[in-house]
């Protein structure tokens, strides 16, 4: 385990408040590097917030939180650069479109673009290409996606992936980055026990090789660093039977698909 890769994530009071109530607040944990942290929560409760706000695409409005040795809500750039985002409805959905290649050409050539150094956009092409190649092989494994054993293998559209495969692929996009901090929203929806059993073992996997990865989810996985957006329920903490069911405050009803606030709060994270 490459433990020194991730960054370490903590938080102390965090919370959002927007002009319809608080999206989530009294958010407190700390998770080691390489840690799968689960924010655990029904849907409307702040969880796709929380996770825009950690990976710092969302600037929170009360406490603090560290992501590596950048503080939020002030150093937002500096998390941006050492995170990414896998999937995150109405953020960077993928494009049902394009094929599997095409998105990882687009997201290898945006990495060497924006993220390389001046000499490295002078090398030959040639160098260049095979340093792509080798970060979307090493993407894909870590993904546990085998692009050959698709319907039509890298040449296979988005619109035709099963929800699990697409799940994959999103994880590999992010991780052509490398990052050391990886959200991901929604890790259960729509999945059946053996796929949510599949989506948990992956993001493991991630964690495992250093990545910390930051989850939302209906239920926590065992062994994850639980944080909670149900109101009163205790974070870093693995939650009882009770507060995994309680319903969530009337304040903090904030979710990307379904709550007025956090939708308005969406272009900003894009543009991020």
């Amino acid at each position: 385990m490459n433990g020194s890769h991730g960054a370490a994530v903590s938080a102390a009071d965090f919370g959002l408040q927007g002009p319809r109530g608080w999206a989530f607040r009294g958010i407190g944990f700390t998770a080691e590097p390489g840690a799968l942290i689960a924010v655990e929560g029904p849907s409307g409760s702040g969880r796709t917030c929380l996770l825009l706000a950690l990976t710092g695409r969302m600037r929170t409005t009360e406490g603090t939180a560290s992501v590596g040795r950048a503080r939020l809500p002030g150093q937002l750039a500096a998390v941006r650069r050492i995170s990414a985002l896998g999937p995150v409805p109405g953020v960077n959905d993928l494009d049902p479109a394009l094929t599997v290649a095409e998105h990882l050409r687009e997201r290898a050539l945006l990495e060497r673009r924006y993220e390389g150094s001046l000499r490295g956009l002078l090398r030959p092409h040639s160098e260049r290409a095979t340093e792509s190649r080798l970060r979307i092989d090493t993407a894909l494994r870590a993904a546990g996606l085998d692009a050959g054993a698709l319907p039509k293998g890298s040449r296979t559209s988005v619109r035709d992936l099963e929800r699990l495969d697409a799940l994959r692929l999103s994880v590999a996009l992010a991780l052509i980055g490398r990052p050391r901090l990886l959200g991901v929203d929604d890790t259960d929806l729509k999945l059946s026990d053996a796929e949510r059993d599949a989506a948990w073992d992956l993001l493991r996997s991630v964690a495992a090789r250093g990545t910390t990865v930051v989850a939302v989810c209906s239920e926590a996985p065992e062994g994850a660093v639980v944080v909670s957006t149900v109101a009163g329920s205790t974070s870093g903490t693995a939650p009882s039977p009770a507060e995994r069911t309680a319903p969530s405050s009337p304040t903090d009803s904030t979710d990307p698909t379904d709550d007025k606030e956090t939708a308005d709060a969406l272009p900003e994270a894009r543009r991020a």
